[in-house]
């Protein structure tokens, strides 16, 4: 009964009541059903976010670690809910979900399945869409006092949450979205019929029913052809504009651009703007990917997977970015020997960090 008791005490103290944390404007699920709200459906449906999307979630491919905050030494073995937190599917898309919700979304959540017995600490989650999760709040719309998934109260201390530093790109760009989705269907119109709208004059009298009807019947099987014939009864004359006088291609590469500024992207990696990659700058520019992209959504994971409910105090979980950021074997091979001549590295760490022991 003691063992028993102790079990119980230390679940109570190894969760995160999610309930308890502050609510801020922009986060309440009524936004969805806002006008200037772009749907994920819409956006995947621009090549710009499609691509965007896809480079952030590079992010759900790199590797986690953790590691005790006073010797900063990696600790071993670590929970496999860090790398692969729903033991069904890969990490790595697990991870993509959740870095694309909160790409689209202000917050992300996971649903933990199971715990340990010993400590109360979560050993596997699933991710939940954030369109399932509703909210209460207080009175004073200040802090969170219940969740729903599909419309059902749940236990708040079970539910993982990743608070974005946003609206979410939906809510915040929702316009330009709409705007790309526009163009995007504009585009398809016109490859599908490239003729201009088409009208049927009468030179005469009014035609019968019957016989506009065959007239029109006859002209959509021939409008595609090279040239059509008409009689004196009838002229046809064509109005609107083309994708040129619209200016449709300018419209597009114009709306790509605001969504790279919308997503925080830089516009040559969405192909929103020229650029040359070349060997000697390509490094650079992931670093500029990882300072200006990706930081606050490495953020968000590393902080909320360092709290209680997964690894013991005096621990944190950060990502691993040296295979992002590897440079050329020259520059590895440079700096493994200016660590290695100041006794900062050994032969063994430097034929672990190139993968040699397998």
């Amino acid at each position: 009964m003691g063992l028993f008791s102790r079990n119980v005490e230390a679940a109570q103290l190894e969760t995160v009541d999610a309930s308890l944390q502050p609510y801020y404007a922009g986060q309440a699920p009524l936004f969805y059903l806002s006008d200037t709200t772009a749907t994920r459906a819409e956006a995947m449906s621009v090549p710009t976010i499609n691509r965007a999307c896809s480079i952030i979630q590079t992010i759900g491919s790199l590797p986690m670690n953790v590691y005790n905050e006073g010797t900063g030494m990696k600790v071993e073995p670590m929970p496999r809910v860090i790398n692969q937190p729903d033991p069904r599917i890969a990490g790595s898309v697990f991870w993509s979900w959740i870095v694309s919700d909160l790409f689209f979304h202000p917050t992300a959540y996971a649903y933990a399945t199971e715990r340990y017995a010993d400590t109360g600490r979560i050993r596997a989650m699933e991710r939940i869409a954030p369109e399932r999760v509703t909210i209460q709040t207080n009175a004073q719309s200040t802090e969170i006092t219940a969740y729903m998934i599909d419309g059902a109260y749940i236990d708040a201390a079970n539910l993982v949450v990743f608070a974005g530093c946003s609206e979410g790109l939906l809510s915040r760009a929702g316009r330009t979205i709409k705007a790309a989705a526009a163009l995007e269907s504009a585009a398809l119109d016109f490859a599908l019929n490239p003729n201009p709208q088409m009208v049927v004059k009468s030179n005469g009298t009014s035609l019968p029913p019957d016989r506009v009807s065959k007239l029109m019947q006859a002209l959509s099987r021939r409008i595609k052809k090279s040239f059509v014939y008409l009689n004196a009864d009838v002229s046809l004359d064509s109005f609107g504009y083309d994708p040129k006088n619209l200016q449709l291609n300018e419209a597009r590469n114009y709306v790509a651009l605001e969504l790279a500024r919308a997503t925080g992207i830089p516009a040559y990696f969405v192909d929103a703007q020229q650029s040359t990659f070349t060997y000697s700058n390509a490094l650079d520019k992931r670093r500029d990917l990882i300072d200006f992209a990706f930081r606050n959504y490495l953020s968000i994971i590393e902080q909320r997977m360092s709290f209680a409910d997964f690894v013991p105090a005096g621990q944190k979980v950060r990502f691993d970015l040296d295979d992002f950021l590897r440079g050329s074997l020259a520059e590895r091979i440079a700096a493994y020997k200016t660590l290695f001549d100041i006794g900062a590295i050994t032969t063994d760490e430097i034929r672990e960090e190139e993968d040699l022991f397998s």
